[in-house]
C-alpha cells in the first residue's frame, strides 16, 4: 500500500482525536481539530452506529498513523509482537517505539515522526558511530543516536536544542550538548502516552 500524502489534518478528524502529524502546529489554534472536530466529507458529523469490527479497525488505524506505518509494515509488526513472550499488545508498542524515526523524535530531534523520517532518510543521524538512513531499523538497547558532525551545524538542530522541551521519555538518555541520545532500556506501554486500545487492535488481527 503506498504511502498517505494528502492533507494529513484529515487523519486526525477521521480519528477523533489529535495525532500529532504536523509537529508544533498540533498545539496552536491552527489545529484542525481544534475547528473542525468531526470526520471529514459530506456526512461527516452525522451520527453512525458503530459496530464492534469498526472500533477495532478504528484503533488499528490510529496506531497506523500515529507511527506512520503502510498495513503491510504494521501487520508484519503485529506477527512479531504474536511470537513474542509476554502481552501482545504490549509487545506492539514496544517494537513500534524501537524504530529509528520513532526514537529520533522521542529523543526532540524532530517536531513530528513524519520530520523524524525525513530526517533520518536525509541522513543525518550516526547509529553506534555508522551512517543511519532507514526509518524502519529497529533499535535496542545500548544503541547510541547522534546528528551527524556537519548536520550539526544547520539553523535546524540550532533551534531544536534552544527548544528542546525535556519531555524525553526514561528509557532514552539524551545529551543535548552533543546531540546524543542512548537508549537505556526499553519502553513499557506506561511510558507511551498514545491513546489506544490495544486489545482491540490485537482481535482484529487474530481473527
Amino acid at each position: 500500500m503506498a504511502r498517505y500524502t494528502g492533507p494529513v489534518c484529515r487523519l486526525c478528524r477521521r480519528e477523533g482525536i489529535k495525532l500529532f502529524l504536523k509537529g508544533d502546529r498540533c498545539y496552536t489554534d491552527k489545529c484542525a481539530m481544534n475547528k473542525r472536530a468531526f470526520a471529514p466529507g459530506q456526512h461527516g458529523q452525522s451520527r453512525k452506529k458503530v459496530t464492534e469490527y469498526g472500533k477495532q479497525l478504528r484503533e488499528k488505524q490510529k496506531v497506523r498513523r500515529f507511527y506512520g506505518l503502510s498495513e503491510s509494515q504494521m501487520h508484519k509488526y503485529f506477527e512479531m509482537a504474536d511470537k513474542m513472550k509476554g502481552v501482545t499488545g504490549d509487545n506492539l508498542f514496544r517494537i513500534l517505539e524501537s524504530r529509528l524515526d520513532n526514537v529520533v523524535y522521542r529523543m526532540g530531534f524532530a517536531s513530528s515522526r513524519a520530520e523524524a523520517r525525513q530526517l533520518v532518510i536525509h541522513g543525518h543521524f550516526n547509529l553506534n558511530g555508522s551512517k543511519a538512513d532507514i526509518p524502519s531499523l529497529l533499535t535496542t538497547v545500548g544503541d547510541v543516536i547522534e546528528v551527524k558532525g556537519k548536520s550539526r551545524l544547520s539553523e535546524k538542530f540550532k533551534t531544536l536544542v534552544e527548544n528542546h522541551n525535556g519531555n524525553t521519555p526514561p528509557w532514552i538518555s539524551i545529551d543535548l550538548e552533543n546531540l546524543r541520545g542512548t537508549k537505556i532500556a526499553e519502553s513499557t506501554r506506561e511510558d507511551i502516552d498514545i491513546p489506544v486500545e490495544e486489545h482491540l487492535v490485537v482481535e482484529l488481527y487474530s481473527k
